[in-house]
């Protein structure tokens, strides 16, 4: 996989990263527009992961982290580059990334339907928790 390249999202990948996700992500999230994930970027430059291939956006991850919990979302690969190990490498480098700022063990957010991903989060030797519940409500309308 000499030819994939992993590196943090800047400023100017955000429009090619809604457009891919729109195509390679599963659901869509509150967030899911060009302020959020500006948020993100200027809050944490290094918590948007891309893969690259030819120049060409083929997987991201966002690896937040809080200073207590490592979170992981929006790990997504385009769909024809799948089973490559594109997501293989971005959670080797968004997990990486949590152990040099001290976290000490991760957790992912995957859709309950998205039994392919549920496929590939067990590969990558992530279980769910049945014992916890997510919580939401959204802050604004």
């Amino acid at each position: 996989m000499s030819d994939l390249r992993i590196r943090a999202a800047g400023p100017g990948d955000l429009d090619a990263v809604l457009a891919f996700w729109r195509t390679a992500a599963e659901g869509t999230s509150i967030s899911d527009d060009r302020d959020g994930v500006e948020r993100l970027v200027g809050h944490d430059p290094e918590a948007l992961i891309l893969a690259e291939r030819d120049g060409e956006l083929v997987g991201t991850v966002i690896a937040g982290f809080d200073g207590w919990r490592c979170h992981l979302y929006r790990l997504a690969v385009s769909p024809a580059r799948r089973r490559q190990g594109i997501g293989s490498a971005l959670l080797t480098a968004a997990e990486e990334r949590f152990v040099r700022l001290g976290g000490r063990r991760g957790d992912a957010m995957v859709l309950q339907r998205n039994e392919s991903a549920h496929h590939a989060w067990r590969a990558a030797g992530y279980a769910p928790e049945e014992h916890w519940r997510r919580w939401v409500k959204p802050l604004i309308e």
